[in-house]
């Protein structure tokens, strides 16, 4: 992203219209994100101030209960995403968009980095024709101020069912904050959410 694509970023987040955000009642203020590796997007999610869980697993596909083993073939349809349990009197939808947007690559089809695979594509599984009014507001004003070298490729599609990921998947960067894909890609992004969105951090 280019340093001035960030300084219109900021601006077009902060000056639009929180369309229903706030007025969602606790019991339904959920969102379904997927970008990459679903240990990546529970890291940073966790941080965030008014964030009360964050939940690993797999949706979007055609599979029953589908286990990690299947996910990774790709053949299932699922893509790897967390389910994110907050307080819209915190924390808004839209910020948490903000937050999505700007923590992976929404340009590159099926794939974050050296994750490739449809297990790993971009997706937003919105719960409500409210999400999906400021999901396709925010793709249109970052598509129209150029922001991305390339244009947005992040699926938008209504939630249907969520699948939890196995035990070991929850909170990994916490538990295994020494293993090397932990260090080497997961850190490193931790670090980069922390620097740019100090004021979003809980306290």
């Amino acid at each position: 992203m280019r340093n001035v694509g960030l300084v219109i970023f900021t601006t077009l987040i902060f000056s639009s219209t929180l369309k229903g955000g706030e007025s969602m009642s606790k019991e339904k203020a959920l969102a379904t994100f997927g970008g990459g590796c679903f240990w990546c997007v529970e890291a940073i999610f966790e941080r965030v101030e008014g964030v009360s869980s964050v939940t690993s697993g797999y949706a979007g596909g055609h599979v029953e209960n589908p286990d990690y083993k299947q996910v990774t073939t790709g053949s299932t349809g699922h893509a790897e995403v967390v389910q994110i349990q907050f307080d819209p009197e915190k924390v808004s939808y839209y910020e948490l968009l903000e937050i999505f947007f700007k923590t992976h690559d929404p340009t590159t089809l099926n794939r974050q980095g050296a994750d490739v695979g449809t297990q790993y594509r971009s997706i937003i599984l919105y719960h409500s024709e409210e999400q999906k009014t400021q999901v396709q507001e925010i793709i249109r004003e970052l598509d129209a101020a150029g922001i991305y070298r390339n244009p947005i490729v992040t699926q938008v599609e209504p939630f249907e069912q969520f699948y939890s990921a196995e035990a070991y998947h929850q909170e990994y960067f916490e538990n295994n904050p020494n293993q090397g894909y932990c260090r080497l890609v997961i850190q490193p992004k931790v670090e980069k959410f922390e620097k740019i969105f100090k004021e979003k951090l809980k306290r």
